[in-house]
């Protein structure tokens, strides 16, 4: 005769083997080609940017067959998308000197030195590129470029608490303004970024905050 329920409402104990229970473990060697595979998709972007890049390269360079890459990734624009998803080097906490000036040299020294040494400074033009026509590139290069304008977006946050700046200052034109140059003498003139450089650029910006364009003054010089 089968034993009786004990009529206490507990639920029966789970015979399901701990390692059951869970989601199985991923094999280390698949993390290895995966890790090897991304790192290998970097450094030929790096090297080459997107329009030369082709899975047959990344193959060579990373020691991983075709088959196993097609089998993680779909195709070449997966696969260069969630590589660049990693390009976060350089993203740091921003400082606080006590100043809005402190805090704006300590901030665009760090972005000049990243833009001559950086993994993400020779990929982004790429990048770019690709943005124009893959909803999926512009994702990643607005996030990386959310990441460059985020430090300085916090000390303007700072100083507008601090009311060294005006509270309705436009505080993205401001960020704007004060990367577009480094970006321009990175990618366009070529130019080196140097302290005169940035120097010069803060000093506008910051004069620029406090002129009011309503000044009748001004108005006046105008007409």
């Amino acid at each position: 005769m089968a034993k009786k329920s004990s009529g206490t409402g507990q639920p029966a104990r789970s015979r399901e083997r701990p390692e059951m229970s869970g989601k199985a473990a991923i094999d280390p060697r698949v993390l290895v080609s995966r890790e090897r595979v991304l790192t290998a998709t970097l450094d030929l972007l790096t090297e080459t940017g997107l329009g030369e890049l082709t899975i047959d390269d990344i193959s060579r360079r990373s020691g991983v067959a075709k088959t196993t890459i097609y089998r993680h990734w779909a195709n070449r624009s997966a696969l260069v998308i969630d590589a660049c998803s990693r390009m976060t080097d350089g993203q740091q906490a921003p400082p606080d000197t006590g100043s809005l000036e402190g805090d704006l040299r300590a901030i665009l020294a760090d972005i000049a030195d990243l833009l001559g040494t950086a993994r993400w400074s020779s990929i982004l033009p790429s990048i770019v590129d690709a943005a124009e026509h893959d909803p999926e590139f512009a994702g990643i290069h607005s996030r990386i470029q959310h990441g460059h304008a985020a430090p300085l977006r916090a000390a303007l946050d700072r100083a507008a608490i601090r009311g060294q700046i005006p509270p309705a200052a436009d505080r993205n034109a401001i960020a704007a303004a004060l990367l577009g140059p480094l970006f321009y003498r990175r990618w366009f003139s070529r130019e080196q970024i140097d302290a005169e450089f940035m120097e010069l650029i803060i000093r506008s910006a910051i004069a620029g905050l406090h002129r009011d364009p309503r000044d009748p003054k001004r108005e006046q010089a105008a007409k």
